[in-house]
């Protein structure tokens, strides 16, 4: 409960030792969680040791954050993979936009989902693409609602590790699901729409609406209705907690007091963005179309509102763990900002025509952008004596690897963050054709602190993310 004494602080979680990890502050219906801070550095939680299960590297005992970016369709591989090898490479045209954050990231090849592949089940690549993303188990081949696939690497960390934060997990998404129907040549909706499955038939549903996952990092179920109505009013969560946080700056140094304000100052940022966008849908209804209340009508500004809410989660750490879907696997969807009019599984059907490759190159330099933009921020956020990026895991990748082949060997896949100080980046790795993508998620489990021998398909780790 918020103290209304000034005197008490203990209930912010301040104390003559220090700070927890778990302090927050709080008003009518919004809990406002808060950034590593100095004052946090000598009462690390039981929680954050045991997530963390010793890999603290340069940020000390910062907890360990995982998360999954996918985007759809796969690519045009020969502009995504760069040339050279090792730390001596050249991006290429699709990879130009990491240019300036390439000493934080690594590019892995050779990695294959074996089980997105026919496997005597016939077409439907973009179903088995998505659905095995994550899980690397083979699909039933159902349009009902049989369905059945395995639990997903980031469930699988939620469930043993996300009890140490407000939410297990966080599933958020730019393209809304279906959960029935035939979506893929006998494969159900369910498949193409997610990526993260708590069990073998039960995904763990998304949020398209920035309005939803603004509503899931600060405040409680009953007060929804409420926090709807402030964002209309262009109010803010800020005002809440103001109490609060007074209180809690009268007793940080001179350092943890401007990095409160910085946070503070970034909440509302996105907070007014949020409030741009409702007020956007509701003064331009488009008859016939459905599109929650909080969706901005430019698919980057989409992205990157879901991005930043990300990494808000991250740095609050309401969760540490994540998936993104930029989009569901075969999905049609146009890209009007960068000249693209015609759909994107459209255009990945190329058949080498020029043109076509054109437009897929752009398509795949766009996600790059927003992908990289994302890794700029979180390695501009201070945590302990190190960046936010620094205890980061987060893989941005397709289930497919080239498009117009839809085969689902050397998937293109980047991983950034440093896991810790127990990853070294800056690197091309280069796996042998066909080592099973999940050796890479036994890796990450194992960072999490997760107790797991095998996942998947896998054979063994990926050893040489340490270097």
């Amino acid at each position: 409960m918020r103290t209304e004494h000034s005197g008490r602080v203990e209930s912010l979680g301040v104390s003559a030792r220090g700070m927890s990890r778990r302090t927050a502050l709080r008003g009518l219906g919004v809990t406002m969680a808060l950034p590593w801070l100095e004052a946090m550095a000598g009462v690390p939680s039981e929680r954050a040791r045991a997530a963390v299960s010793g890999a603290t590297g340069a940020a000390g005992a910062a907890p360990l954050r995982m998360a999954f970016i996918f985007a759809p369709n796969g690519v045009n591989y020969e502009h995504w993979v760069p040339k050279g090898s090792g730390a001596d490479i050249v991006l290429s045209p699709t990879l130009e936009p990491l240019a300036g954050v390439r000493q934080h990231v690594n590019i892995l090849t050779g990695l294959t989902l074996d089980k997105a592949r026919a496997n005597g089940d016939g077409p439907g690549d973009h179903a088995r693409s998505s659905a095995l993303f994550l899980t690397g188990r083979q699909a039933r081949k159902t349009a009902g609602n049989d369905i059945h696939i395995g639990t997903s690497v980031d469930q699988l960390a939620a469930q043993q590790v996300g009890l140490g934060t407000r939410l297990a997990s966080l599933e958020i998404g730019c393209e809304s699901s279906r959960k029935a129907g035939n979506c893929d040549s006998g494969y159900s909706c369910a498949y193409t729409s997610n990526i993260s499955w708590r069990d073998e038939d039960t995904p763990a549903p998304k949020m398209i609406d920035p309005v939803e996952v603004f509503e899931a990092l600060f405040g409680d179920a009953e007060q929804t209705a409420s926090r709807r109505e402030m964002l209309r009013r262009r109010a803010s969560v800020l005002d809440f907690v103001r109490d609060d946080a007074q209180r809690l700056g009268q007793r940080l140094g001179a350092s943890d007091r401007r990095k409160l304000d910085e946070f503070q100052q970034s909440v509302r940022e996105i907070e007014r963005r949020v409030q741009r966008a409702v007020r956007e849908s509701e003064s331009e209804p488009r008859p016939g179309v459905e599109r929650p209340g909080g969706i901005p009508r430019q698919l980057s500004e989409h992205m990157d509102l879901m991005y930043d809410m990300l990494l808000l989660a991250f740095r609050m750490d309401v969760t540490r763990v994540a998936t993104f879907m930029l989009g569901n696997d075969g999905s049609n969807r146009t890209f009007p900002e960068i000249g693209i009019t015609e759909g994107h599984h459209n255009l990945s059907h190329h058949r080498d025509e020029a043109g076509m490759v054109e437009q897929i190159r752009r398509i795949d330099r766009f996600h790059m952008e927003r992908f990289a933009r994302f890794v700029q921020r979180l390695s501009e956020c201070p945590e302990g004596e190190g960046t936010l990026l620094d205890n980061c895991m987060v893989m941005h990748g397709c289930g497919i690897s080239d498009g117009n082949k839809h085969n689902h060997e050397d998937l293109p896949i980047i991983l950034a963050g440093r896991g810790g100080g127990t990853i070294r980046t800056g690197r091309l790795i280069e796996s042998p054709r066909n080592t099973p993508v999940c050796n890479l998620y036994l890796e990450l489990l194992d960072r999490m602190g997760c107790e797991v021998d095998s996942f998947g398909d896998s054979t063994g780790g990926l050893v040489a993310l340490a270097g």
